[in-house]
This record gives structure tokens, sequence and C-alpha cells, in this order.
């Protein structure tokens, strides 16, 4: 598998708009505004991630600040997906993303609500999603994104990286012809416990064609250029596409051992 970066996209969950016209500048080709919060505390409770409350004026406004395109991440399917879904697309969204999947009735019901008004994309982070993948991906979705931290958390790993080293990423992309994602980016030379160019490497291996920037990157570019930094991790991943097969075994075997030792990172509030 080959990886593009003329089509490779990085997408950016945000609504302060002065962020988003620097990023829109810079070269990012998306925005996420996020809905996502229906027994999100308690599911993630005493885990390390991130947690927004993003509202239906937040994204008005950033729909106002951008040419690009505008993601709603809707709550996952519940009574009122319905009402969600009319509320973003009439507020301008440009594609929905419908997070917590488990089976592909929810995921037509919402085709069935969106009725062509823009694309649907899905996140793969349950263990139903993971074993319903060959039925997904028969459905009419524009991009798939596996979702780290809740998958983790439903399989009860303390790792989030170990469905990377186990396979389970690989064989959730196997099943996609569409565009895949899965984890985050920032400048190549940071990230902690798992350095960028190594999460790059893979995103190269597995032909991914999209990611999200992940959180450490916006604290990341109060000290940097984000005008030559989002070409930076573009260029980083053309490069990983050049590696020979010895470099790019070299560079999994690495990941795998940073992942096998970071130990309880994941509770401990550890990863950036």
């Amino acid at each position: 598998m080959r990886l593009s970066t003329d089509t490779f996209e990085f997408l950016l969950f945000s609504t302060d708009t002065s962020f988003i016209k620097k990023a829109d500048q810079a070269g990012v080709h998306g925005f996420i505004v996020d809905w996502e919060n229906k027994n999100k505390n308690s599911r993630q409770k005493n885990f390390d991630t991130q947690i927004n409350n993003n509202t239906l004026q937040d994204l008005e406004r950033a729909k106002r600040s951008t040419e690009k395109i505008i993601i709603c991440r809707v709550n996952g399917f519940h009574e009122e997906t319905e009402k969600e879904i009319n509320l973003a697309i009439n507020a301008g969204a440009d594609e929905i993303f419908l997070p917590m999947v488990r089976t592909p009735k929810e995921v037509l019901d919402t085709l069935n609500f969106i009725n062509g008004r823009c694309p649907l994309n899905i996140l793969i982070e349950t263990r139903d999603s993971v074993k319903n993948t060959n039925e997904l991906s028969k459905l009419p979705l524009k991009r798939i994104y596996l979702g780290l931290n809740d998958l983790a958390i439903e399989r009860q790993l303390d790792n989030i990286f170990t469905s990377l080293s186990d396979g389970t990423v690989e064989k959730v992309r196997s099943n996609f012809s569409i565009p895949f994602g899965f984890a985050g980016l920032t400048s190549p030379e940071l990230g902690s416990p798992i350095p960028c160019r190594l999460l790059i490497a893979e995103m190269a291996r597995l032909n991914a064609q999209f990611t999200f920037l992940r959180r450490s990157f916006t604290k990341d570019m109060a000290k940097k250029d984000m005008g030559v930094e989002v070409p930076r991790i573009l260029q980083a991943l053309s490069d990983a596409k050049l590696r020979n097969p010895e470099e790019i075994e070299a560079d999994r075997q690495e990941l795998n051992t940073f992942i096998k030792e970071w130990k309880d990172g994941f509770k401990t509030g550890e990863m950036q």
C-alpha cells in the first residue's frame, strides 16, 4: 500500500476562529466542531482524554471563519441523533462524524437522517464496530477514523497504542478502501510517549489518508510557525513512503518497542 501526500488531509479540532484562520493559511484541510459529550465524562473518567463541549454557535462561527470543510462530530447514536444531524447541517456542517458506532443499523439510520445532504464519516472505537467492519465497509461512507482512546477503554487496555502493535488497526484498515485515519500528529520531532516520526511511519505503512492534528499540536504551535510546521509534517509523510522494506520494518519494530515500554501512561496523563 502506498500513501499519497497529494490527498493526505489534516483535520483539526478547534472553534477558536483566530487559530482556525492561521491553520487555514498554513494548509490545514478542515476543522472539527465537537458536540460529543453524552456519557463521555463517565466513559472516560480517570483517563487522559479531552472532552469538548462545543455548541451550535461554535459551529456557526467556525463555518463563517474559513472556506475549508467544517465537520461536526455529533454524539453516538441515540434518540436525538436525527435532531442533532438536522441542526448541524442547517448550521453549515460539510460532513458529519458519528462516534462510538456499534452496529451497521445505526449507520444506516444516520444515513437516512442525512438523506444525501452531506457525507457521513464514522469512528471505529468499540469492540462491536471492529467486529462489524466487513459490513460497515459496504456502506456509503466518506471516511473512517479508528479512535485509539475509546477502543482502549472498551478493550480494558492500559496502553492506547496496543491496538497498533497487536494488529487491530491494520486488520480494520484492510477492510476499507475509503480514506482511513488513526492517531494524531504534531511536529515530527515531538510527541510523547510515542515519537511522532514513528506514527508518521506507521501511517505511511498502512496507507492512511488523513489524521487529526492532536491536542499537543495546538500547544506546540504557540512556540512555532504553523506555516512552517504543517508543510514539515507533510514532507515527513512524503519521505516515509520512500523507505525501503528494511527501513519500514525497523521503524515498525521501534514503534512496537516504544509501545511495549510505555506502562499505564494512558491513566496517568503522560500522553502528549
